[in-house]
């Protein structure tokens, strides 16, 4: 039996930035008070009474199952799993800082989306304590006061805002609901209680997604037009992008689970894709197959740039190693950004 991890500082690790970890956001807060959701009034009132009934209120607290020893899971799949948690509770805690704060510079000035936020950090905060408590059963925890101030905060306009985070929310439905449906066939891959609750954690992530397509859909400017459809592909290829890269990083986690990461990847990028369309007015040709090969060459290159990272070598020389890998990655981005979309929006009148 191997003993537990030596104590580290995972918050430290936390603090430094890559390509790959959860940001922490700031937006335009007085073009989101100036929001007209007029046109979305019905599905506005639906979210919002969904969201206040808070479905999940009694679903995140730990029981009996979380009083045992966890050494058994050690060496590389230990790391694996606790670099899964980190992340996941970073991000967690990166849409709670952002709501809260949406909610509080948007109180008596728009009431309805004042409340939404609230209501979604609510959420989000719920998750990041559930995550960070799981990741004390690991001798790590993240002091989330201390990024709360000492992380980079990054601006994005409010459009873009509403774009990645209703991806982040589909694609984060779509991760905990394939693992769920996943370990419901297969339980002897269930190593760990946390997995029991990623059901209720994915409803979480639906109706924040739906929230953020009523955000979309109300502002005709992010679904109308040749900007609204270069967006579209734009955040959609960047969070595949990222998805395809993270999931290969990890894939000892995966593999732990019994999933196969590269058949794992390409299933949530298809559905979440699928999803997208409901909402985007052009998604991606995800089932083209120079898509995913392209993306695949993307994670391959990545590899070697951590491998790079984590080598002796000097710093200049890192810098001279990594370039070429670095335009490889962004070539193969390029490529995909301009491959033929599929016209979402069309496809939709179709099926009225």
């Amino acid at each position: 039996m191997v003993s537990s991890s030596p104590k580290l500082d995972p918050t430290q690790a936390a603090l430094k930035e890559t390509l790959l970890t959860p940001r922490f956001y700031i937006t335009d807060f007085d073009a989101a008070a100036k929001l007209d959701l007029s046109s979305q009034e019905a599905e506005l009132q639906a979210v919002l009474e969904q969201m206040r009934t808070d479905y999940n209120r009694n679903h995140f607290v730990r029981d009996e199952s979380f009083n045992a020893s966890w050494d058994h899971i050690s060496g590389d799949d230990r790391e694996a799993f606790i670099d899964y948690l980190e992340r996941s509770c970073v991000s967690e805690f990166s849409g709670f800082l952002l709501f809260k704060e949406l909610s509080r510079r948007l109180h008596g000035k728009h009431a309805v989306l004042s409340e939404l936020f609230k209501l979604m950090a609510r959420d989000e905060a719920r998750h990041a304590g559930f995550i960070n408590k799981a990741m004390g059963d690991f001798n790590r925890t993240l002091d989330l006061g201390r990024l709360t101030h000492e992380r980079t905060y990054t601006f994005f306009p409010l459009p873009w805002v509403i774009y990645s985070v209703y991806l982040s929310e589909k694609i984060g439905y779509w991760r905990y609901i394939l693992i769920h449906r996943h370990l419901e066939a297969h339980p002897e891959h269930q190593f760990y209680p946390l997995f029991q609750y990623f059901k209720p954690w994915c409803q979480d992530e639906n109706r924040h997604g739906d929230i953020f397509k009523v955000l979309l859909r109300s502002q005709t400017s992010m679904w109308k037009g040749w900007k609204a459809r270069f967006w579209s592909r734009f955040f959609l290829l960047s969070v595949f992008a990222t998805h395809t890269l993270t999931v290969h990083e990890r894939k000892g986690f995966y593999y732990a689970l019994g999933i196969d990461p590269t058949e794992f990847d390409a299933e949530v990028i298809r559905q979440t894709n699928s999803t997208a369309a409901r909402a985007f007015p052009s998604v991606l040709d995800v089932d083209s197959p120079e898509f995913m090969n392209r993306l695949h060459h993307c994670s391959d290159l990545n590899l070697k740039l951590t491998e790079i990272s984590g080598s002796d070598a000097p710093n200049w020389l890192k810098v001279l190693k990594k370039l070429p890998l670095q335009l490889g990655i962004a070539g193969h981005l390029a490529r995909l950004m301009f491959l033929p979309s599929i016209d979402a929006e069309a496809v939709r009148a179709t099926v009225r």
